[in-house]
């Protein structure tokens, strides 16, 4: 894989200097910025650094990606380079000698919402989005030839903990019904019948869904989406009408912490925001959208390590052979043997939906493999 990765690097490489006239240093900074901003002219407005350099990061560069071809080369580059580097050539150095197996250090006080994160190597963070990425899953595979990949995932849980935070009755039916949520969303921000709902007006819906969340703002929407920032204003605001529970439960929660300066999650775990009152606005707006998205974000973190919990105290008291070896997310992984996998396939799910009381039914997904990306 990592060859593959470098030659389509390669090939990459001399597509963009065919592009740009001439060859240059494409992980040069300075370089590149002279030839997409200098020599090409792609950005009349484009920022430069302290240092004087064009600015070439990747927020810059994607806003760029639909004007011209070169651009959407270089990200495609860098994705490659970032994935051969990060993960195809790191993870086989970081095999245990006595083991045999990778085995990543989970910190429990790093992340400021609760949830665990992972260090040496980090595995929460393999790409899934793209099919390259998608590739790195296939590594991981079982103990042996007795076992089998087994993964058991949270479906949408941070939108049914948002469902059931606001109350709001419409979310919660649809959750209720086992609707798709995001063609759901969108026929009422569109206003059409659910079965009249199109692939365009689903993608819209869900990016606003899970924006939402996150205090997403018209212009973050429009960027994420590429549409006009009016469009964008459009369907926030017809959201916020249309899930007006939505609105009051943020409205509620923002001004509970400006009282309290911290908010808490389900079990009453708090997060301090100093800056809620802050008289600067980029701070004060910062500390708003984790006013929103703590509660709703530390709340699933609080369920999936409640269900590590119960999941592995079950399978100490059954004497199982199988192992829990890895949380992503809202994602438990499994090292299971072929002889139980029925029962885990039964009973994981029941002890993952079980783990916390939400006015919505929590719905558990599970799969299985020979590898990792069989099993997600």
């Amino acid at each position: 894989m990592s060859k593959e990765l470098e030659r389509e690097a390669a090939e990459i490489e001399e597509q963009v200097y065919a592009l740009a006239g001439e060859t240059f240093n494409l992980a040069s900074p300075k370089q590149l910025g002279e030839i997409l901003f200098g020599k090409l002219a792609l950005d009349p407005k484009a920022k430069k650094t302290k240092s004087g350099q064009y600015a070439t990061g990747e927020e810059v560069l994607s806003k760029l990606a639909g004007e011209h071809e070169i651009v959407r080369l270089i990200l495609s580059h860098r994705q490659l380079v970032k994935l051969k580097s990060t993960y195809v050539d790191a993870l086989p150095e970081l095999i245990a000698q006595d083991t045999g197996r990778i085995h990543t250090t989970y910190n429990q006080f790093v992340t400021a919402t609760g949830r665990l994160s992972s260090t040496n190597p980090n595995l929460q963070n393999i790409p899934i989005r793209t099919e390259r990425g998608r590739e790195i899953r296939k590594a991981f595979v079982p103990r042996d030839a007795d076992h089998v990949i087994l993964a058991a995932d949270y479906s949408q849980i941070e939108l049914r903990i948002m469902a059931s935070f606001a109350e709001d009755t419409s979310m919660i039916e649809a959750f209720k019904e086992g609707q798709d949520i995001h063609a759901a969303t969108a026929a009422k921000i569109f206003q059409v019948p659910l079965e009249e709902v199109e692939s365009d007006m689903r993608r819209k819906a869900k990016t606003a869904n899970f924006g939402i969340i996150y205090g997403i703002s018209a212009f973050g929407l429009a960027e994420r989406l590429s549409i006009p920032r009016g469009e964008a204003k459009a369907i926030i605001e017809t959201y916020f009408q249309q899930f007006p529970t939505v609105k009051a439960y943020m409205d509620r929660v923002i001004e509970e912490a400006r009282e309290q300066e911290f908010v808490s999650t389900l079990l009453g775990r708090k997060r301090y925001l100093r800056d809620i009152n802050s008289r600067n606005f980029t701070m004060r707006g910062f500390a708003e959208r984790n006013a929103i998205n703590t509660p709703i974000q530390g709340s699933a973190a609080d369920m999936i390590k409640i269900a590590m919990i119960k999941v592995h105290r079950w399978m100490e008291a059954e004497g199982l052979r199988s192992k829990m070896i890895l949380q992503v997310h809202d994602e438990l992984v499994f090292d299971a043997h072929k002889e139980e996998v029925e029962l885990l396939k039964q009973e994981i799910p029941r002890l993952m939906e079980e783990a916390m009381e939400l006015k919505v039914p929590l719905v558990v997904e599970v799969g299985t493999g020979e590898n990792w990306l069989e099993a997600h």
